[in-house]
């Protein structure tokens, strides 16, 4: 920018979803802004190396999957491959012209653009060593820290020695193994078991908790687990890893399961045991930004961190890593900058549409509150579900597993969250999603007509239900 210090309304560190969404939102309010970003790449996690390439792959997988079924429905598909190669060509070529499109976003003008990596020097000045090389001084009224999460570590004996693949390396490997241990039970983890278990690869998942998915509600994860195993993917959960180590076959891990030792041996290892903040060289200390026991860097319902003109948005804040949340994060966290500028009250983010939709097979998808967090909190709840194979349309689509499930409040019917795992549950599970933006009753979900048949009209059945459990207990 040609001068050694410039001063800015507002300074974004990071510039991923929740950092971009954070300064278009504030420039489009006229706050003088800065986003500053320090990756070799840009477009952060979802672009480069979550949501869009992992997705692109899944499709892949899920077309084949419909080329093995094609006798199901009278066709006749003939001799049917895949070249590993195409499939990992077609994610680079989709995601770079993701990235190109969000690089364009970010250096259209809007705001300034710093390439380097920021470290606060003080609670209102950060230096930016810049990826071009020198230094920057930026000073700031306001900041947000959107600087994402990178791979999380556990110490397991041998696994460094021996290699694996993670969701940075999985995405980019030309060679599938012919078969895999996929080391946890997140939604990593089993949308992987998922695209490798529809190439045919001979897959295996060890989860240290009880359940996969262990934030879902048991039924939800007990019934992805029953498909898994149906699919042929060997599914443990509740274990202790041990230690990893070379064998003749490939590689193996050792695990302690029901006060047991156990091993099991794959050609390749897949490590997806989350991840954590990214706030390694941010000089949170100079600021005064404090963090969490999981080195989160904390926030309040407003975004605020310690320093109340310093905010966070997106994984860094260890509360989802969900891309809308950190799009949601990122611009409740802009308006609240410019509304501390103008001295005024911030206003509170609302997390009660708080979405989850994983691409496993069967989907899964979840919208406000669950069962078992209503039981943590206490909640008087009415809970109905109807399955997919009692369903026209995917019983017509060869798709039965699976349910959807509707939660209201007792106290006045309305939709307190929904969930399903079966066909398409990621796009169908909207329309929960904007019953409840607008407080319906589940009466209202079910006088609402459907057309038929849709996979989208067996949410009237447990609406149908509840509304009748309202009208009796009144």
């Amino acid at each position: 920018m040609g001068v050694d210090m410039e001063m800015f309304d507002f300074v974004v560190i990071g510039g991923g979803s929740a950092g971009y969404a954070a300064a278009a939102t504030a420039t489009r309010s006229g706050l003088k802004t800065v986003c500053i970003e320090g990756g070799d790449e840009v477009g952060g996690l979802c672009i480069l190396r979550g949501c869009m390439p992992s997705k692109t792959l899944i499709e892949s997988a899920n077309r084949f999957l419909t080329l093995r079924r094609a006798t199901q429905f009278g066709l006749s598909a003939g001799p049917i491959g895949f070249d590993s190669g195409a499939i990992i060509q077609r994610k680079r070529d989709l995601i770079a012209s993701f990235a190109r499109h969000r690089e364009e976003q970010l250096t259209d003008g809007r705001f300034e653009f710093v390439r380097g990596r920021a470290e606060f020097t003080d609670s209102h000045h950060v230096k930016v060593k810049l990826l071009a090389g020198g230094e920057q001084q930026i000073e700031g009224k306001s900041f947000l820290i959107s600087t994402g999460s990178v791979l999380n570590s556990i110490d397991l004996r041998g696994l460094n020695e021996v290699g694996f693949l993670d969701s940075n390396t999985g995405l980019d490997s030309e060679r599938f193994p012919r078969s895999i241990v996929i080391l946890g039970g997140g939604a990593v983890a089993l949308e992987f078991a998922h695209f490798y278990n529809a190439l045919g690869v001979e897959v295996t998942v060890v989860q240290r908790s009880n359940q996969v998915l262990k934030e879902a509600d048991p039924d939800i994860a007990e019934a992805l687990v029953t498909a898994l195993r149906k699919r042929g993917v060997r599914v443990i959960c509740g274990t202790k890893l041990l230690r990893v180590e070379r064998t003749e076959l490939g590689k193996s891990v050792w695990y302690e399961w029901n006060g047991e030792k156990q091993v099991v041996e794959a050609v390749e290892i897949f490590y997806a045991l989350g991840r954590r903040p990214d706030v390694l060289g941010l000089g949170l200390e100079k600021a005064g930004v404090g963090t969490d026991k999981q080195n989160a860097v904390a926030v309040n319902e407003m975004l605020q961190t310690s320093q109340p003109h310093i905010f966070a948005a997106g994984d860094v804040t260890g509360l989802y890593e969900i891309v809308h949340i950190a799009v949601q994060q990122g611009e409740t966290a802009a308006r609240n900058a410019q509304r501390l500028l103008n001295r005024q009250a911030p206003e509170s983010i609302d997390y009660r549409l708080k979405m989850f939709a994983m691409f496993s097979e069967p989907q899964i998808a979840v919208v406000g509150i669950t069962e078992r967090e209503a039981a943590k909190q206490g909640l008087d709840i009415r809970v109905a579900k109807y399955p997919f194979d009692d369903h026209g349309k995917s019983i017509v689509r060869g798709e039965v597993e699976g349910f959807v499930k509707l939660i209201a409040y007792a106290k006045n019917g309305e939709i307190a969250g929904g969930a399903a795992i079966g066909p398409e549950a990621s796009e169908i599970i909207h329309e929960i999603a904007v019953a409840m933006h607008f407080h319906s009753t589940a009466a209202t979900l079910a006088s609402i007509p459907h057309y038929h048949p849709t996979l989208s009209e067996i949410w009237a059945y447990p609406a149908e239900e509840l509304a009748e459990v309202a009208e009796r207990s009144r």
